[in-house]
């Protein structure tokens, strides 16, 4: 369990993420290290993302908006969409066997 203290630094470092401003690297190693071991600042990591993917981007379509307060879609902007059935297996080998089968 994080402390009220840990949370607000976390929450700080995920700020500047989100509005694209300068993180250290100590900050981010630190940041993916507890995104690691917690669920709710993996997510709260992947939101900054985006957010910080979509100021990028200068024209939000109605479409981009809700996708966005959805939380859908990657937040990494060059993620892997495999289509190729063959692909798709060789990228789950090194899965457990019930994830190859489904």
């Amino acid at each position: 369990m994080l402390s009220q203290k840990r949370i607000e630094y976390i929450k700080g470092i995920l700020e500047r993420i989100s509005r694209g401003k300068e993180v250290s690297l100590k900050e981010r190693l630190y940041l993916k290290e507890i995104a690691d071991k917690d669920q709710k600042v993996s997510a709260w990591l992947v939101k900054a993302r985006r957010l910080q993917q979509n100021q990028e981007i200068l024209n939000n379509t109605p479409v981009d908006k809700l996708i966005n307060e959805l939380d859908l879609g990657s937040a990494e902007p060059h993620s892997n969409n495999i289509s190729d059935p063959e692909e798709l297996g060789r990228w789950f080998s090194g899965a457990p066997s019930w994830v190859a089968r489904s």
